[in-house]
């Protein structure tokens, strides 16, 4: 399978906000703003990407061990110390971004974003470089959703005057499904399974 065509495909087709609805907490909470839905969307680069990598390797020797019943256990904590690196890295030489993210960088942990990139590389047999090209990609994925999410809400807010009903959060699964259902339209460019 060509690691391009996993990149894209994950990206694109397979977004995994998009097409499998992972990530929707911090995905809505976050997206207020494009400078803090950048900022969330790069942790989630670097979190989702770094622990694809590193879970890879802790699963072959799982596998070898013939112990795999213990991966999800393991990759939850791989994921609990990526995080934990990200929280520390920011507060320390990024305070701005590391207060805007509040409660929602420790949220990353059991962002089923995280976890899930790691299962589907599982499931779906990945060698280690097709590991690396799914993670990112599939990261780089989630970023792009949030993002044009926080985009359509900047503008909302900037020039419409909506319902009650519809303010806040209620417009965003709106936002959401629209994008879930344009990006349909790539069904087909990639397959990644």
């Amino acid at each position: 399978m060509n690691y391009l065509e996993i990149f894209i495909g994950s990206i694109l087709n397979h977004n995994i906000a998009l097409a499998y609805i992972l990530g929707m907490c911090p995905l809505i909470a976050i997206s207020t703003n494009i400078k803090n839905a950048k900022g969330m969307g790069l942790a989630v680069v670097f979190v989702v990407t770094l622990t694809g990598i590193i879970n890879y390797p802790i699963y072959v020797l799982l596998q070898r061990t013939n112990t795999t019943q213990l991966s999800l256990l393991v990759f939850i904590i791989t994921i609990a110390a990526t995080v934990q690196f990200l929280e520390m890295f920011l507060e320390k030489f990024i305070p701005k971004l590391y207060n805007a993210f509040g409660i929602f960088l420790p949220l990353i942990t059991v962002n089923c974003v995280v976890l899930g990139v790691s299962l589907f590389f599982v499931n779906r047999s990945y060698n280690f470089f097709q590991t690396a090209a799914f993670s990112f990609g599939s990261s780089v994925g989630w970023m792009v959703a949030i993002i044009l999410v926080a985009g359509v809400r900047e503008k909302i807010k900037a020039h419409s005057d909506l319902p009650k009903g519809l303010a806040g959060k209620g417009i965003v699964f709106i936002v959401l499904g629209i994008l879930s259902l344009a990006f349909i339209g790539f069904t087909g460019l990639a397959s990644i399974q």
